[in-house]
């Protein structure tokens, strides 16, 4: 693959639409920073649900394009909406198994974050960026 295509490659970032859980919370704004910040050009969002109820756009992205989900919980449900409806995810992420890993407290609030919980967000976003270079290379 030439420079010029390599750098037309983007990733697709599945994140965790769980608002039930602070961790979902923590993907979506980790998600967002990596879309924003750390990666821009390089990333795209695919909404979830949007994705699971035969959005063609995301479909046809995630057909052409790399794609990393990442879940707030065990559940792993964008991994597995991912799997189901468009093959294995070049990479999934946890945040639950990467707090356990970075020996990190649990995220508590949904809304209005702790300054631990903003670090928790800059923590994973450095994860899924680091994950979209992994990904790229």
């Amino acid at each position: 693959m030439s420079e010029h295509e390599v750098a037309r490659v983007k990733v697709g970032i599945v994140s965790c639409s769980g608002e039930e859980i602070p961790e979902g919370t923590i993907s979506r704004l980790a998600c967002r920073k990596v879309l924003d910040e750390l990666r821009p050009g390089r990333t795209v969002t695919i909404c979830l649900p949007l994705f699971i109820a035969a959005g063609q756009e995301e479909r046809a992205f995630t057909a052409k394009f790399p794609t990393i989900t990442v879940d707030g919980c065990a559940k792993r449900c964008a991994q597995r909406s991912t799997e189901a409806l468009s093959g294995k995810p070049a990479a999934s992420l946890v945040i639950s198994e990467i707090l356990c890993a970075e020996q990190c407290n649990p995220p508590v609030n949904r809304r209005n974050l702790t300054k631990h919980e903003r670090m928790i967000v800059d923590v994973i976003a450095e994860k899924i960026a680091q994950t979209v270079d992994e990904v790229l290379s």
